[in-house]
């Protein structure tokens, strides 16, 4: 076989393949027996009909054409081998004329990585927020833990802001009941805005037994976007007591004996999370440097398959109804002309990211061990509420393994990258992410060498 590479662009390629009839037969031969295992011809066993009353029966010309489809697979992944092409897209093939005894001709168009100089991580530097820990953040720790030991009461007064209320609701769009829109005994605290326009402004002053009636726009069901009366009842109200902070309530909601060993771990608690808030705004920092540093065309065709896996995935979950997308849209304050130029510049930016983090991965000779791949999908399984295997087993359903893989690769690839570059925070302090990172490996493993 043999194969000529034809540069279309910085980001996209033809190959011109030809293939020898004779490298076919393998594949001739195979189908043969695949269809002498489905033809019944008389005075055979299954399996054993001979090569020329199969081609009578079926054609030749359809069998040269099921062997062709069966094998392009195979010749297309091999001239990419022999010509050392990193496609990154799928392939469009165009079959020359198909003739028996004569070889197969075809070609491929397809997108490659574009070349992409890389800046010597050492000159680049970035600038980051300082971990700032105050007392009122450990206060607000202690007041969400004081709210999660806290108890409802009964009021015997007209509701407030803040209140839990138990409400019954109904309501009619001119005249006719909503059946979606009536329930009973439902919870809610007044101010959190989680409900319907204009509902907490009803309820407000009421008390138990109490009704009002309002009128707002609905969002959703069969009668969306209409005007409609709705009729609120207060069943009851409650208000939320929370214990006081002392030992006592440090027993009760941590392993902690006082309420100074608590506040000392909520403290603790809030240095964690201000230091991982660190590490993603290092991260994020780093790689819109490189983003910025590095130029290269992008290939056209990935960022249209970006795009539309992107806005697929909405349209899929509004029905593929128009006039559901429509009301989203309008809901979000977008023109369809918007949400595809924003899709088109996060499609744009997530390719750039991929390929710049493959291309320093590539330059690294970055590796993932299966003890990585396995964390981070054991941690992704956890992110989504199941078990590992099962979690492993729609990946690999939807041919997702090489995927995360991918993805584990440029984290770790950046992580290295982080490693080399200075990083600052706002007051010109140097803030060694090795912390949140790691070191760098091969700079360690010199050092000992150098040691030794």
């Amino acid at each position: 076989m043999k194969s000529t590479v034809e540069q279309l662009s910085p980001t996209r390629v033809k190959l011109n393949v030809e293939v020898p009839f004779e490298e076919l037969s393998g594949d001739f031969d195979r189908a043969y027996q695949a269809l002498a295992q489905q033809i019944r011809v008389p005075g055979f066993r299954p399996g054993k009909a001979p090569a020329k009353i199969i081609e009578a029966r079926v054609g030749r010309q359809a069998i040269l054409e099921q062997v062709v489809n069966d094998a392009l697979p195979a010749k297309y992944s091999q001239a990419l081998a022999e010509s050392e092409t990193n496609a990154i897209s799928q392939p469009e093939i165009e079959v020359g004329d198909l003739v028996y005894g004569e070889p197969l001709t075809f070609s491929a168009v397809v997108d490659i990585r574009p070349e992409i100089t890389l800046p010597d991580f050492a000159t680049v530097s970035v600038e980051v927020d300082p971990i700032e820990i105050s007392e009122a953040d450990v206060e607000d720790q202690l007041e969400e833990l004081r709210q999660r030991f806290g108890t409802l009461t009964a009021v015997e007064r007209g509701v407030a802001e803040g209140d839990f209320v138990t409400l019954d609701l109904s309501a009619t769009v001119d005249g006719e009941p909503v059946e979606d829109a009536a329930t009973e005994g439902l919870s809610h605290e007044v101010g959190n805005g989680e409900l319907i326009e204009g509902l907490d402004e009803a309820v407000t002053g009421l008390k138990a037994g109490e009704t009002a009636t309002f009128t707002t726009t609905l969002v959703a069901g069969e009668h969306a976007d209409s005007e409609a009366e709705v009729t609120v009842t207060v069943q009851s109200v409650k208000v939320r007591e929370l214990p006081e902070v002392d030992d006592e309530f440090a027993q009760l909601a941590s392993e902690f004996d006082t309420a100074d060993e608590l506040r000392e771990d909520l403290r603790r608690q809030v240095s964690d999370s201000k230091k991982y808030e660190q590490a993603g705004a290092i991260r994020d920092a780093v790689l819109e440097s490189l983003l910025e540093s590095v130029e290269f065309p992008l290939p056209e065709k990935v960022v249209e398959d970006e795009v539309e896996a992107t806005q697929h995935q909405l349209v899929h979950a509004l029905g593929h109804d128009d006039e559901q997308i429509n009301r989203f849209l309008e809901a979000q304050g977008k023109t369809r002309e918007e949400w595809d130029a924003e899709a088109k510049d996060e499609a744009e930016k997530s390719v750039r990211t991929q390929l710049l983090l493959d291309a320093v991965a590539d330059e690294a000779e970055t590796e993932v061990g299966q003890d990585e791949l396995t964390q981070q999908i054991i941690m992704q399984a956890q992110r989504y509420g199941m078990p590992p295997q099962e979690f492993i087993q729609q990946l690999q359903n939807a041919n997702q393994i090489g995927a995360l893989y991918a993805d584990v690769r440029r984290n770790k690839a950046l992580a290295g990258v982080i490693g080399e570059v200075t990083v600052k925070d706002t007051n010109g302090d140097v803030i060694d992410t090795a912390t949140f990172f790691g070191g760098n490996d091969d700079a360690e493993a010199e050092a000992e060498g150098d040691d030794a």
